[in-house]
């Protein structure tokens, strides 16, 4: 086994120690789709990251399903990535409609490398709802360390150490939504955890979920 490989399963398995500490779950054992669910095959484990096939896509998810949670994790994106994460999926169609949201897991700069962006479509936003602050996300090939909070209505998003989101949803317009898209999936109570590729080579690692309810 590369020496590489080896270091990065040490880090995953000391990270999984601290975070059960601290009452998390380790959702992702650094080496298969072990409690994993969905198109899987259009993802790939480099490293001990988990890691959107390019050109491939799809939403994977948990096994299990999640009321009210704390998520932690890194990640890492190329020039112009684009991810997302599944909030209480349902397990089959456009998370970011029909689950709770998905919240944008995009490249700092897609917009200047890929064109113009809505608000509500960068890194961390409530896709098409809210929108979060700018300016906090590593540069590419970094990891990045986030922690996202889901409780009710609520959701809060922290990037390397800055809150970029915390918004209730229930209290948004949907007449000033994005293209004033619906949102059926908004007042769902319990779903999936997942990663919503969209063709780019994102990574996410040390993956890590904490019960609230």
């Amino acid at each position: 086994m590369k020496l590489k490989v080896i270091l990065a399963l040490a880090t995953t398995a000391l990270t999984v120690l601290a975070a059960e500490k601290d009452g998390f779950k380790s959702v992702f054992n650094g080496k298969d789709f072990t409690g994993w669910a969905g198109p899987v095959d259009n993802y790939e484990i480099l490293d001990g990251a988990i890691q959107c096939k390019k050109g491939k896509g799809g939403t994977i998810h948990t096994k299990e399903e999640y009321g009210d949670f704390v998520v932690r994790l890194e990640f890492k994106v190329p020039p112009g990535g684009n991810n997302g994460l599944a909030i209480r999926y349902p397990g089959q169609g456009d998370t970011a409609y029909v689950g709770m949201c998905e919240l944008q897991v995009l490249d700092e700069n897609y917009d200047k490398v890929r064109g113009k962006l809505d608000p509500r479509q960068v890194h961390g936003s409530a896709y098409g709802m809210v929108a979060a602050k700018r300016g906090f996300q590593k540069p590419n090939g970094e990891w990045n360390i986030q922690e996202v909070t889901v409780k009710g209505s609520t959701i809060k998003v922290v990037l390397n150490g800055e809150v970029i989101l915390d918004t209730d949803l229930s209290k948004q317009d949907p007449e000033k939504f994005m293209g004033k898209s619906k949102h059926p999936g908004l007042a769902r109570t319990k779903g999936f955890f997942g990663f919503a590729g969209h063709g780019d080579a994102v990574a996410f690692r040390n993956i890590s979920i904490k019960r609230l309810d």
